[in-house]
């Protein structure tokens, strides 16, 4: 039995001695009955019963997603209900396994059921139509499952190498072929969608003359900046292949004017000329040595007053914790590169680097992004 023989530290403290008694408590099935009983623990112990069984479905739950947005549920729907006789025929199922899905469908919120045996979006389905990048998320995960099936062998660094390492390529440091770099820049660029706005919604652009996106893939986060801010000199670096299909991507855009884009290892140092720098889901995904050395660079190429944008999901946030936690911890594991950290982990990164004034600008879904503003000592020049 692993772990047999190991004596746990005896708790000293009185919190941590009210916690072990407490625990003890809770974990007596005796105690589990009553409080499912008693009516003033009765509505916490079917909570926590909710809570445990959804840990053990959770995956379960999102193959419904997976199945749906593979049979394209979600497009079907989006004109408006229909009966379930023609459902089952548009979805190709058998009727029965038609009426499983769409049953499992409207238990999670997606679908819902109306007179005359219809079935319409319901709030999270109508949400999806709205965010493709979310579908495209969910398709990738199936590397993220293969690679999660034996989650012990993971955290021991006994599963090398990994889907998720091949996928990214860049989080090993190897070159790709092309079609990997399209691959993953059409992924990043997808769900980049869904926090641009949210991003420039914080951060105050008005007084910045140049802004350069590292790490900016097909360009997805400077095509929102450059329909906010006109006026701004925009500079795009990323890998040389990766900037290359963002200035053909730009160019069909009718930005090829409007955003420079800049082939280069942005590990190997940054360009000066921007007095902003955005980092927009760069730093999670390298480990805390590559990760000062960016931010430092980034330093070294703002002038004196500029400011560094920092944006990306942040472990603990609050009424977020496991996707910060638990979600992106286990997936840039299986990446092999990176880690969540705290905002307050990235601050200090931040004054470590040779930054000053550091502060946290709120975003609208801090769950998708938080953003973290830096600023250089000096004035602005």
């Amino acid at each position: 039995m692993p772990g047999a023989g190991v004596n746990p530290p005896a708790p000293t403290a009185w919190g941590e001695r009210w916690l072990a008694w407490r625990n003890r408590l809770v974990a007596n099935p005796r105690f589990q009955r009553w409080a499912a009983g008693f009516p003033l623990t009765r509505g916490i112990a079917r909570r926590n019963t909710r809570a445990l069984f959804d840990l053990c479905a959770g995956f379960v739950y999102a193959q419904v997603l997976t199945a749906c947005i593979r049979l394209d549920l979600f497009a079907i729907l989006a004109d408006g209900p229909v009966p379930m006789d023609i459902l089952a025929r548009r979805l190709d199922l058998p009727p029965d396994n038609a009426r499983r899905l769409l049953r499992a469908a409207e238990s999670l919120g997606l679908v819902r059921s109306l007179k005359g045996d219809r079935y319409g979006l319901a709030d999270l389905g109508a949400a999806l139509i709205g965010n493709p990048g979310i579908a495209g998320m969910v398709e990738h995960h199936a590397l993220l499952y293969a690679d999660l099936a034996d989650p012990v062998r993971l955290l021991r660094g006994q599963a090398q190498p990994t889907r998720l390492s091949g996928y990214w390529p860049y989080a090993s440091g190897t070159a790709a072929e092309p079609e990997a770099y399209a691959r993953y820049s059409a992924l990043m660029g997808a769900s980049q969608a869904m926090i641009a706005e949210d991003v420039l919604d914080a951060c105050d652009l008005s007084t910045t003359r140049g802004l350069m996106d590292v790490g900016g893939g097909e360009g997805v986060f400077l095509e929102a900046v450059a329909a906010r801010h006109p006026q701004l000199d925009l500079t795009l670096l990323d890998l040389p292949a990766v900037a290359e299909r963002a200035s053909a991507r730009l160019s069909r855009q009718g930005l090829g004017d409007r955003i420079t884009c800049r082939g280069g290892d942005f590990h190997a140092g940054l360009p000066s000329g921007a007095d902003a720098i955005s980092l927009v889901r760069i730093v999670h995904d390298h480990d805390d040595g590559p990760a000062q050395a960016l931010l430092a660079a980034a330093h070294g190429a703002l002038p004196p007053g500029g400011r560094l944008i920092l944006a990306e999901p942040m472990a603990g946030t609050p009424g977020a914790e496991p996707v910060g936690d638990a979600y992106f911890g286990l997936y840039l594991l299986a990446m092999g590169s990176g880690r969540p950290r705290r905002s307050t982990e990235l601050q200090t990164m931040l004054r470590e680097a040779g930054f000053a004034a550091i502060h946290e600008a709120k975003t609208r879904r801090p769950l998708l992004a938080r953003v973290l503003i830096a600023q250089k000592s000096g004035a602005i020049q």
